[in-house]
Formats: C-alpha cells, sequence, structure tokens
C-alpha cells in the first residue's frame, strides 16, 4: 500500500506484514520519544451474549503476564527506563499503548507484545482484578451523568451492542471465567485483527524488523459462540424517558439522534461541523442563546461520537428543573432552523477554523499520531486520518442543511431526562 500523506513532512508508512498484522511507522527525527499504540477490533462489538463485560475485563488481564514474564514485571521494565503504559476499550476497538525514549524502544516493545499475545490469564489475579473491575462499576452508578448518558444510549440503540455499557454489569462480570476469557484472547488478539501503530524517532526499517521480530508468535485461534447480528438502530418519534437521582443539585437533559457510521464519513464530517456550530464556544448557537442571552441553563454542549456502525449525535444540558421544557423547545426551534435557514459564511468559517485547529492540536505529540493511525485503521478508513482538514474546509451551507434535514430532525430523537428526587 502507498504511503498516506499529511504533508511533505508527515508521511506514514502503512504496510501489511507477513503474519497479517497491519503495521503504520511515523519517523519523527526531532524527537527522542517513540509511542507504540496497538489497535485491536475486539470491542465490546464482538463479545457474545454470556459475555459481556468481556473485552474490558481483558483488556485488564493483559497486564497480569504471561508464563515467561510474572504478573508487574511489564510494568517495572517499562517504569524503570522512564515509559509509561495504558489501555482502554471500547465498543469498536481495544487499545494498548507504550511509551518510551528512542534508545529503549527495544528493550520494552518485546515485552508488550508477548503480554498481548500470550497472555495467560492466570486464575488467582483474575479473581483479584474482578474486584477492580466491579469497584468501576459501581463507581459509575454514583455519576448521575454516566448514568444518564447509558440511559439515553440504551433507549437510542436498542438491541445494538452500542446500547449497553463496555463494562458490563456486576451479574454478567461474575459469571465469567478464565477459561472463557482465554478462549475470547484466542479468538481476537490475531493478526489481522491488530495494527501497531509506531510515532516518534526510530527509522521506519528497523520499526519494521523489530515489530516482525516482537510479534511472531500468536496464538492458534479458537471459535467462539456466535455473535447475533443486529440491524442498525431506527428511530421514529420522540422516544423519552425521566430518572429521579438522589444528590442531584441539578437537572439534565440529554438529547440523541442516530448518525451515519465510519462509511458515510462525509456526512459524519457534516456533523461535526454542525456540532461546533450549535454547541461550541459562547458563539455557538446553543450556548449564546440558552447560556448566555436567556440564561436559562448553567451548561449546554453538542458533541459528535464517530462510531463504526452507527454513530451518536448529542445535546447535553444542566439546568433548572423548571426550564427543561422551555429549553427543549428552543432546542428543537434550532435545529429546525438549521435545515430551513442558510448558515452565514463567517458563522461556517469559524467552524471550519475550530476544527481545523482542533486537528491541528490533537497531531503535534507522537501519542496523538499513533492514535490517530491506530483509530482510523481500525475502523476501516485510514485515509481519513490525513484529510480531515481538507474535507472539513470543502463544505458549504447546502451540503449542511442537507446533513441536518437528513439526521436531527427536530421531530424524531431521543431524550432522557434526570431530575432531583
Amino acid at each position: 500500500m502507498s504511503p498516506l500523506l499529511i504533508a511533505p513532512s508527515h508521511s506514514p508508512t502503512i504496510l501489511q506484514l507477513d503474519s497479517g498484522l497491519t503495521l503504520i511507522h511515523q519517523y519523527l527525527p526531532a524527537t527522542t520519544v517513540v509511542v507504540t499504540d496497538v489497535w485491536l477490533r475486539a470491542g465490546a462489538i464482538a463479545e457474545p451474549e454470556a459475555w459481556y463485560g468481556m473485552a474490558h475485563f481483558l483488556e485488564h488481564m493483559i497486564f497480569k503476564g504471561t508464563e515467561t514474564i510474572p504478573p508487574g514485571v511489564f510494568d517495572r521494565v517499562v517504569e524503570n527506563r522512564g515509559g509509561m503504559t495504558n489501555a482502554a476499550t471500547s465498543h469498536d476497538y481495544a487499545h494498548f499503548y507504550l511509551t518510551t525514549a528512542a534508545p529503549y524502544w527495544e528493550d520494552t516493545l518485546p515485552y508488550l507484545a508477548e503480554l498481548l499475545l500470550n497472555a495467560a490469564i492466570p486464575e488467582d489475579e483474575f479473581d483479584r482484578e474482578r474486584e477492580v473491575v466491579l469497584e468501576e462499576i459501581h463507581a459509575c452508578y454514583d455519576d448521575p451523568d454516566w448514568i444518564g448518558f447509558q440511559t439515553l444510549s440504551e433507549s437510542i440503540y436498542q438491541q445494538h451492542p452500542y446500547g449497553r455499557s463496555v463494562l458490563g454489569t456486576e451479574l454478567e462480570l461474575m459469571q465469567h471465567s478464565p477459561e472463557a476469557m482465554r478462549c475470547f484472547h484466542r479468538a481476537h488478539y490475531q493478526p489481522e485483527n491488530m495494527t501497531v501503530a509506531i510515532a516518534g524517532g526510530i527509522e521506519t526499517e528497523r520499526a519494521i524488523e523489530i515489530v516482525n521480530l516482537s510479534f511472531d508468535r500468536f496464538l492458534s485461534r479458537v471459535e467462539l459462540p456466535p455473535v447475533e447480528v443486529v440491524k442498525k438502530p431506527l428511530l421514529a418519534g420522540i422516544r423519552r424517558q425521566e430518572l429521579y437521582l438522589p444528590r442531584l443539585e441539578q437537572a439534565r437533559l440529554l438529547m440523541a439522534w442516530i448518525a451515519p457510521g465510519i462509511d458515510q464519513w462525509r456526512s459524519a464530517y457534516g456533523l461535526d461541523l454542525i456540532s461546533v456550530i450549535l454547541g461550541a464556544g459562547r458563539s455557538s448557537r446553543l450556548i449564546r442563546t440558552l447560556r448566555e442571552d436567556k440564561q436559562l441553563v448553567q451548561a449546554i454542549s453538542s458533541q459528535f461520537s464517530l462510531l463504526q456502525d452507527a454513530s451518536l449525535f448529542t445535546i447535553s444540558v444542566w439546568l433548572e428543573p423548571q426550564h427543561l421544557e422551555r429549553v427543549e423547545e428552543l432546542i428543537c426551534a434550532h435545529l429546525e432552523q438549521l435545515q430551513t435557514t442558510a448558515i452565514a459564511p463567517e458563522e461556517l468559517a469559524r467552524a471550519q477554523r475550530v476544527l481545523c485547529n482542533d486537528y491541528a492540536f490533537s497531531t503535534e505529540t507522537p501519542e496523538q499520531l499513533a492514535g490517530l493511525y491506530g483509530y482510523y485503521q481500525t475502523l476501516g478508513e485510514p485515509e481519513l486520518a490525513t484529510t480531515y482538514p481538507q474535507q472539513i474546509k470543502s463544505f458549504d451551507s447546502v451540503e449542511l442543511q442537507q446533513i441536518a434535514q437528513q439526521y436531527l430532525s427536530p421531530y424524531s430523537y431521543a431524550v432522557t431526562v434526570v431530575k432531583p428526587c
């Protein structure tokens, strides 16, 4: 595959190695840091029904060692060389990253590869780490904003995997076993599901050599129970629900629309722009009207969250309960105006500047670049990692109106209201 181009000085190399693993490498000669970000198509959407929460739990267990690396050794090796490591799991992916000085990269990468490819998942560590994950679940249910968003997700996605928590539930977690997790690991931590993104002060030829040597012993694949194929969610009319929570000082109004996935990236980028026009910065429409002028809300924002299958456009509000109905009406009026009245050139230009600047700020470091490349490669559209600014600048008012009309109906959305008891 030909290298992608961000600019003449930024030319990541994309290769598929003989094992089937995808390597993305960005040589940055001006830095002495190297970041390795390993991405896997092994998120929550890959979980069979009986194993909900398994992908995130496995992320924890990856660091508990292999037959040749006892628990804790990897952390000591990295920390003793001044490096750092962490991981995250979402619905679409899991990823593990390692940051180290360039002279120590070749010493530390084989440890990370060994953990990912040959995780032992020992039973005693499994039981201990399950308690850690249970604490994460309990902490979430103490957070009213997490509860509100999770309830909204369940409402809008219904039976789709995006509607359930990546953490799983306490009941589901207690039913997991080390052997089931080993099966999940051997089914999904395979080369064709893996992207190794590297950015920093290591040259391409050396990076290819060390990755080939480190990621060379994948376990044999096992078959899992089938994952039910669920159609993309549909939303007709207004789907409303209310929650009452203790110790809540202000109400929450959460509104959501189903948006296109990565396969319709042009519309997704348009919704990125619309989210800035509506709710990013004091001059955006919702903040200016509802917070600054009418003073009906304490805080309001809009956000587009890109997902592989069916993305989400949300508007989130903190406000006093007596203003809930009025604020929802005004938000819908703004959506209707967006669809019927042309966006002023200066307003569109501001949104384009905001997003292009955000892109520039988010591609300044090796860690950011490795994450960007790995993310888009995993979702299936690697070219989008490098063409975002050009695409954003190419929108006009007419196209944005058409996207708003298609996806942001003021008469069809999910709404969750959270009120104090």
